[in-house]
């Protein structure tokens, strides 16, 4: 049932709330800024010495660019970190543009993103949905993608469990913050969990947003000719699908991977451990490569 207007006023403005106080826990300086793109109106955070490597946080789809405050926060002292609300989904991009309805309308996007912040080229790393997105960017404009972080990507390496989607059917079916809270519950267990992001995605829940573009996982001859230098970071608790046989795909084409101990897919990005995080700067800043 369609909420009442002054249901829905209250409800936008809890959302803005939780939003911002999680916006409050970023480390000092982060910016905001909107960017017009032929496809909407995207919302970025900002944060790092504006003369540093780029790079570009994209979320899962029931995400915000809030949830990367951790990995910005490391980040921000080898980077530039551009953390980006997607098109369509929560948080503070709007759909004032043409839609997104094919996987080279999101190639198109990011390249208006990438040239709305004047970059020729970025870093990318991807969490769930960010990092399929990311993924078949990086396979599209290898020559606009520097390197490629994957956090425990979906439709990548494996599909999803059928216990997974099971549990989460009530929350396309019907989709409601407490069903929302619930299913974060189960699939996190007792999983340390960033309450503020558990807050904003929980009321996500009851926010109008679009059907995300889905597609195929690359096949292994395209992962073979995946050229940008690539992490592919696996959550050892995760209960959206087979790890090890991700990890074990991931690893048959070449690609470096590793599991992030102690998390689930839906702890990530907020709650990253130290190492992890190290793991994360390390490979995207090569060693002898410098700036300013």
């Amino acid at each position: 049932m369609p909420k009442s207007p002054t249901a829905a006023s209250a409800f936008d403005s809890a959302y803005a709330s939780a939003y911002d106080a999680l916006l409050a826990t970023w480390p000092h300086p982060t910016t905001a800024s909107e960017l017009p793109t032929p496809y909407g109106t995207t919302h970025l955070l900002h944060h790092g010495a504006e003369e540093a490597p780029p790079v570009l946080l994209l979320p899962g789809g029931g995400s915000t660019a809030g949830s990367w405050r951790s990995t910005a926060e490391a980040l921000g002292t080898t980077h530039r970190v551009h953390a980006v609300d997607l098109v369509g989904g929560p948080g503070r991009s709007r759909t004032d543009g043409r839609p997104i309805r094919t996987a080279a309308d999101l190639t198109a996007w990011l390249d208006a993103v990438l040239d709305g912040l004047g970059l020729t080229s970025a870093a990318f790393c991807g969490h769930s949905y960010g990092g399929w997105i990311a993924l078949r960017y990086a396979l599209a404009a290898p020559d606009r993608t520097d390197r490629l972080v994957l956090l425990d990507p979906t439709g990548c390496f494996a599909g999803f469990r059928p216990g997974y989607l099971l549990r989460a059917l009530p929350t396309l079916l019907r989709p409601t913050a407490a069903r929302t809270a619930a299913f974060l519950a189960w699939e996190t267990g007792g999983a340390e969990h960033d309450p503020r992001v558990r807050r904003l995605d929980t009321l996500a829940a009851e926010l109008p947003r679009l059907r995300p573009v889905t597609g195929p996982r690359p096949t292994a001859t395209e992962l073979a000719a995946l050229r940008p230098p690539t992490l592919v970071l696996l959550a050892e608790g995760s209960r959206t699908h087979d790890v090890r046989e991700a990890a074990r795909r991931a690893t048959a084409t070449g690609l470096r991977t590793e599991l992030v101990p102690e998390a689930t897919h839906h702890t990530l990005p907020a709650t990253l451990p130290p190492r992890t995080l190290t793991a994360v700067t390390d490979f995207l800043t090569p060693w002898g490569a410098s700036w300013g």
